[in-house]
């Protein structure tokens, strides 16, 4: 049994370190990768399947010609997990990071050694280096910062394809770290002007116990939006609405919040600066996300505060998906 974590690679286990693409590969050429990154709850997978389904729509629009069904990528999944379970503490969680990409580009497939084709890799790490750092959100918030940097609408890249091609979230994370004080996160505009998404998260306010959410048209369809619309708000009797938001519908909603796999919600309680509502979590908010602990088994905003002071990515100033540290 081995003592480091182990990846799913073109078919085989291997140690992490040894997981390498090469530089002539397509994603690092263009960004040309398709992935998806899931959790557990209590170490058991939140909607694997709607993450896989996901990725091979993805797959199919993009022609990335992959030789492999849906039920033996969902398999090898499995395989990642239990062959590293081993390494992971009681209150660990698992997350899932599945890449595929189109593999070598033609000039370079006469190089001795390269992989050819698709490459499909499948790592496994704790979910805990995700959300390091974000326990205090649940009680105090997100300011959420609009920046100058727009989302790509569908006409231009599709954004509902999940993809690596995302300099522009990159962008506005660092925009949004030049805003003054903490725990600014990017939000952004459509080239019409209203609420797309943030940089790897879904947005919605609350306003008169109506949970409304951006249309689908130029934003991630993520999971945990999907969850939250169809499973939460009709368990708990509250009315879903997507329609065009613009930043004047933040200032006056009475809630906020993301939604993401790794976090699942959080709120938002500033748009650049100033307070939604009075500024406060609100009951709306809580309620779903108390649902939504109660669904898993889990209580979600614990098992993150706990996690708040270990170690982990929320420790470092390197980029993470959701923020720039600005120096």
């Amino acid at each position: 049994m081995s003592n480091s974590r182990l990846i799913w690679m073109n078919g085989k286990l291997i140690p992490e370190i040894e997981a390498k693409i090469s530089v002539y590969d397509s994603a690092l050429m263009f960004g040309d990768m398709v992935f998806e990154m899931t959790r557990s709850f209590n170490k058991k997978q939140f909607k694997l399947r709607e993450h896989l389904e996901r990725l091979y729509y993805g797959l199919k629009i993009l022609r990335i010609p992959l030789d492999m069904t849906i039920e033996q990528m969902e398999k090898h999944c499995y395989e990642t997990i239990e062959a590293n379970d081993h390494l992971f503490g009681a209150d660990d969680e698992h997350r899932l990071m599945i890449d595929v990409s189109r593999g070598t580009l033609g000039i370079y497939q006469r190089i001795e050694g390269l992989h050819k084709g698709p490459n499909v890799v499948i790592a496994d790490f704790p979910l805990r280096w995700t959300v390091a750092g974000m326990g205090h959100l649940f009680e105090k918030g997100i300011n959420a910062v609009i920046t100058s940097q727009r989302a790509i609408p569908a006409s231009l890249l599709d954004p509902k394809i999940k993809n690596r091609s995302r300099i522009f979230y990159l962008m506005a994370n660092i925009e949004a770290s030049q805003f003054a004080g903490d725990d600014n996160w990017a939000l952004l505009l459509d080239t019409a002007g209203y609420i797309s998404e943030g940089t790897g998260d879904n947005f919605f306010i609350i306003k008169d116990n109506t949970i409304i959410s951006p249309e689908g048209r130029d934003i991630l369809r993520g999971i945990s939006r999907e969850y939250v619309m169809k499973e939460l708000c009709p368990q708990l009797g509250l009315k879903v609405l997507e329609k065009n938001i613009d930043p004047y519908d933040v200032h006056t909603a009475d809630e906020a919040f993301m939604t993401g796999t790794p976090f699942c919600m959080l709120p938002v309680t500033r748009l650049n600066g100033l307070p939604i509502g009075d500024g406060k979590v609100g009951g709306v908010f809580n309620s779903l996300l108390k649902a939504w602990s109660e669904n898993t088994g889990v209580d979600i905003s614990k098992q993150i505060q706990t996690w708040n002071n270990t170690d982990g990515a929320g420790s470092s100033d390197a980029p993470t998906p959701y923020r720039f540290k600005s120096k």
